[in-house]
């Protein structure tokens, strides 16, 4: 059995882990960029703009906690293949998802103004996924572990 992180612990394994999403989502949107146009590529570049902001921020949420920020990989594993527009789409959607997931624990782990901003951080990835998708879902950042 693994033992549970401590409770001082907590908030700066979920802001690693929200950085870590962040990285990831930087990657997949310069995919995703790539592979749309007109008004979806705008949304991309905002996107794109949007998760380097929060990767930056939560650098410093890790350095004010007492952690080192993770660096980015140098690639990062796609779900599937994107070769089409619609392809960009749900790969968009799947990222916010991930990343509304990282923060829903990063909501759970912290208090004041961390719990805020992973709060906004979660709403912002979920309406994301909804505008790329289409429609919303009932309980953002907790869609993934409905099968745990």
């Amino acid at each position: 059995m693994t033992p549970a992180p401590s409770p001082a612990g907590r908030p700066l394994e979920a802001a690693q882990a929200a950085l870590a999403a962040e990285h990831a989502a930087a990657y997949g949107y310069g995919v995703i960029g790539a592979r749309t146009a007109g008004a979806r590529a705008t949304e991309a570049r905002e996107a794109y703009s949007g998760h380097l902001a929060r990767r930056d921020a939560l650098a410093r949420t890790v350095r004010e906690l007492g952690g080192a920020p993770r660096p980015a990989e140098a690639a990062y594993a796609l779900p599937f293949q994107v070769r089409t527009p619609a392809d960009a789409e749900r790969l968009a959607a799947e990222i916010e998802d991930r990343v509304a997931g990282v923060y829903s624990d990063l909501v759970r782990a912290s208090e004041g103004p961390l719990r805020r901003m992973a709060a906004d951080a979660l709403s912002a990835a979920a309406v994301r996924a909804a505008r790329w998708r289409g429609v919303g879902v009932a309980f953002p950042g907790l869609t993934e572990r409905r099968a745990t």
